[in-house]
């Protein structure tokens, strides 16, 4: 009898914690406030997550999309850079990799890339060849040490986040890159440095924004673009997708952030 009540206070006893590990997402789904951004998505399906991280507040347009996963597409570019680097499949940001001379549909592609240009004008190829070099079972591992979304890599090493199996969704998204701007992923510090700053698209005195868009090039009908903005007063999160393109959901999110003057209207 006596062992049976230490087991069971030992259970209670972790009982919270686990309970907490399985429902902070959950939670912060619920307590996300309402965000007026229907006219930016002017008809198309889509959804909206920001977080400001000083004070924990979050808002969501379209909260129920929020919570369904998707293929991420090029923002996939933003883990596979760290997992890179992380595993010496690429040594810096620097690492050229030769062209195969196989002419692709942009032509920002059909030319040699580094890790950074390669993020910067979302070449596929690079970070496809990149993934091979990764190998399965060490993308696996860190794909599971991240979290990311489902975490399944089952659709083949170099294509598993383009309209395959791998899927997550925006207030996962948003979870991930907080993680990332506070150097929280599973990887050296410098490594979560060099992607973020790979990641810069707007330096302007007031604020920097950092940025990945991606699109479902099959069918141009999911567009993501997820990142975030740091300023000296605060730092928002965000994951928008819509039923168009990267390019689309990067414009919704822009207008969406000047609308809660976290960036300035030009």
């Amino acid at each position: 009898m006596k062992k049976y009540v230490i087991a069971m206070v030992l259970l209670l006893s972790v009982m919270p914690f686990v309970l907490g590990t399985g429902t902070v997402a959950g939670a912060e789904k619920e307590k996300a406030k309402e965000l007026d951004a229907k006219e930016f998505f002017d008809g198309r399906e889509g959804t909206a997550v920001l977080k400001n991280l000083k004070n924990g507040k979050v808002f969501a347009f379209n909260r129920e999309r929020g919570k369904k996963r998707f293929t991420p597409e090029s923002t996939f570019k933003v883990p596979n850079a760290l997992i890179g680097l992380e595993t010496s499949a690429v040594r810096d940001e620097y690492e050229v990799k030769r062209w195969d001379g196989v002419v692709r549909d942009f032509e920002s592609w059909n030319r040699d890339h580094s890790l950074a240009s390669a993020m910067r004008e979302s070449a596929i190829w690079y970070y496809q060849d990149m993934a091979k070099d990764i190998g399965e079972i060490r993308m696996k591992e860190y794909i599971r040490k991240m979290h990311y979304g489902n975490e399944d890599i089952t659709g083949g090493i170099d294509s598993f986040w383009l309209g395959s199996s791998l899927k997550i969704s925006a207030y996962e998204q948003a979870a991930f890159i907080e993680k990332l701007v506070r150097e929280e992923l599973p990887f050296a510090e410098k490594h979560q440095k060099t992607v973020k700053r790979m990641m810069i698209q707007d330096e302007q005195d007031e604020y920097t924004l950092y940025g990945k868009t991606g699109t479902r090039l099959s069918d141009m009908g999911l567009g993501w673009y997820v990142g975030f903005v740091k300023s000296e007063k605060d730092t928002w999160v965000f994951a928008v997708n819509v039923n168009s393109t990267g390019t689309e959901a990067k414009n919704i999110t822009l207008d969406i952030l000047k609308e809660q003057n976290i960036i300035k209207k030009k």
